[in-house]
C-alpha cells in the first residue's frame, strides 16, 4: 500500500487527536456471510477485543490449517467506528490461498484470526476539515470508500463529497444499498460500467477514460483531497490522468492491490 498524506484542517480541529488503536493480533468469529456480487462474499465478524478503526484502515487475516501452516492476506475493512462488528467484502481470486477459502467455504462460526487496525494514510474522520473529498474507486477497491462514504453522511459531514465508481457491470457492484444511502445524504456519485450498463442507462458501456474522469471529479482548483483504490493498473492509470488534468499529487493518497489474495 502506498499513500500520500496532505490533510489540511480548515476548520477547527478537535480539541485533541483521536487516541492511536495499536494493532494487535486479534480472534475473530464469523457472524454472518452473504453474496456481496457473483465472485465475492460479504463477512461479519465478531472479534470482542477489536479496538474500533477510522474509514479507510485495513487488517490482516490469517488462516491455519489443521497441520499448522498459515497464510495471510491484507483486506480492506468496510465497517468504522467502536464496534467489535467487522466487516469485510472479499473478492475471489482464482487460484489464490485464502480469498477462495473465505468467499466459498467459511461459514458461521468459524474462528479466524485478524491483525489491526493497520493503515494511518488512507484515513478520512469526519469533522477535521471541510475540504472537498473526492473518492475513485475501481471494482472491489470501492470497499474502503464505502467506509469513508458511509461515515460522511452518518456524521452528516458538511465537506463536499463525490464518489466516482469504475465496475464491469451493475451485478459486480459493492455495497449498493450503502453507496445508494451515501448518495441520499449528498455524495455525488458516478459510476463507469465498462463491459454491461444497467438498463435504460444514458451512457453505454465503457472504459474509464480521461475525459470521463475530468467529467467527475472535482476540478483541480477545488483543493479537493483526493482517495483513489483498486487494482495497480486501474491506480497508476488514474493517477496519471489526474497529474495531467492538473491535479495537485500531494492531495492524492492511492492504495493498490495484486492478485496473490
Amino acid at each position: 500500500m502506498s499513500a500520500v498524506e496532505g490533510l489540511e484542517a480548515r476548520i477547527a480541529p478537535p480539541t485533541s487527536a483521536p487516541a492511536r488503536r495499536r494493532p494487535a493480533w486479534h480472534a475473530a468469529t464469523v457472524a454472518a456471510v452473504s453474496p456481496e456480487t457473483p465472485n465475492a462474499r460479504r463477512i461479519v465478524l465478531d472479534v470482542p477485543t477489536w479496538p474500533g478503526n477510522d474509514p479507510g484502515q485495513h487488517l490482516d487475516l490469517r488462516l491455519t490449517a489443521e497441520d499448522g501452516y498459515q497464510a495471510s492476506r491484507s483486506y480492506s475493512i468496510a465497517s468504522s467506528g467502536t464496534a467489535t462488528s467487522v466487516v469485510l467484502a472479499v473478492d475471489r481470486v482464482e487460484d489464490g490461498e485464502v480469498s477462495p477459502f473465505l468467499v466459498d467455504a467459511v461459514e458461521v462460526g468459524d474462528a479466524l484470526e485478524v491483525h489491526g487496525p493497520l493503515g494511518g494514510w488512507f484515513v478520512w474522520r469526519p469533522g477535521v476539515s471541510d475540504r472537498p473529498v473526492q473518492l475513485v474507486a475501481g471494482g472491489s477497491g470501492v470497499v474502503p470508500l464505502a467506509a469513508i462514504a458511509t461515515a460522511h453522511a452518518e456524521a452528516e459531514d458538511p465537506a463536499p463529497f463525490r464518489l466516482l465508481y469504475a465496475v464491469r457491470t451493475p451485478d459486480d457492484v459493492f455495497f449498493r444499498t450503502e453507496l445508494d444511502r451515501a448518495e441520499a445524504a449528498g455524495v455525488d456519485t458516478t459510476v463507469v460500467y465498462s463491459r454491461r450498463a444497467p438498463d435504460g442507462a444514458t451512457t453505454p458501456a465503457g472504459r474509464l477514460t480521461r475525459d470521463a474522469l475530468a467529467a467527475a471529479v472535482f476540478p483541480p482548483d477545488a483543493g479537493a483531497l483526493v482517495y483513489v483504490c483498486g487494482s495497480t493498473p486501474f491506480v497508476e492509470q488514474v493517477l496519471t490522468w489526474l497529474g495531467e488534468l492538473g491535479h495537485d499529487t500531494t492531495d492524492v493518497r492511492a492504495e493498490r492491490f495484486g492478485g496473490s489474495a
